[in-house]
């Protein structure tokens, strides 16, 4: 995992968390537009991952998605996580890597959505 300037959170998992949180609200362009940052901005931040953009940035977008920059760092941790440990929990099933993908997007999902109703 590569460090930044935000403690241990991986660049890259942090923008795609980012990434596919704002996805699910819609567009990109609307939600830059939405939080007055440049649309182009919030994709170099998803494309070059968060620890290349500036701190108010991330903080702008993660104010904006009801999450702290300590949620989002908490989430890249969890995410760095073998994704495989998963199917542990899964006795005798067999998954596919993209099952996988989407059974951690969904742990994220639900943590993010319990988080916001605390």
């Amino acid at each position: 995992m590569e460090v930044s300037r935000f403690g241990e959170l991986s660049p890259t998992s942090g923008a795609e968390i980012l990434s596919e949180l704002i996805d699910k609200r819609g567009s990109r362009r609307a939600f830059a537009e939405e939080i007055g940052l440049p649309p182009t901005t919030l994709q170099s931040m998803l494309s070059r991952g968060v620890g290349r953009a500036s701190i108010d940035n991330v903080i702008k977008v993660c104010r904006a998605l009801g999450i702290t920059v300590d949620e989002l760092d908490n989430m890249a941790s969890n995410r760095a996580i073998d994704v495989h440990t998963i199917a542990a929990h899964h006795d005798g099933d067999d998954w596919t890597e993209k099952e996988l993908e989407e059974i951690e997007r969904f742990k994220e999902f639900v943590k993010l959505k319990r988080k916001q109703q605390e």
